[in-house]
């Protein structure tokens, strides 16, 4: 059926032989919603959203207190490790690093291989 739709041009059938879903013997009218500019009034918004939403910084600024919840920026002290539970850490493959807790796991883990 394709090969002669070829030759004879089908409206219903593709040339490749697919039917096509709207052919040109009743053709699908879609209506078009009527187009219309959009203008919107950026005054009337910008003032509606600074109504609503308040600029925290600024009431803070009126009220003086901008500088009171600023928190001191100083860098803090990296956590250190202060108990006696963990021995050490030892590498089992590549670059897996595992706590050690006792003497008897630091051979274990000395003494693993690969199967």
């Amino acid at each position: 059926m394709g090969a002669t739709n070829f030759y004879m041009g089908s409206l219903r059938y593709s040339p490749c032989g697919r039917k096509r879903k709207n052919h040109a013997l009743n053709p699908v009218k879609k209506q078009r919603p009527e187009f219309k500019p959009m203008r919107p009034n950026l005054d009337n918004l910008r003032a509606q959203q600074e109504k609503q939403y308040n600029s925290l910084m600024e009431e803070y600024m009126k009220n003086g207190n901008y500088h009171e919840i600023m928190s001191d920026c100083t860098r803090k002290e990296n956590p250190v490790y202060t108990g006696t539970l963990v021995k050490g850490i030892a590498t089992m493959h590549k670059s897996n690093a595992v706590p050690v807790i006792s003497q008897q796991e630091a051979e274990d883990i000395s003494k693993m291989r690969r199967n």
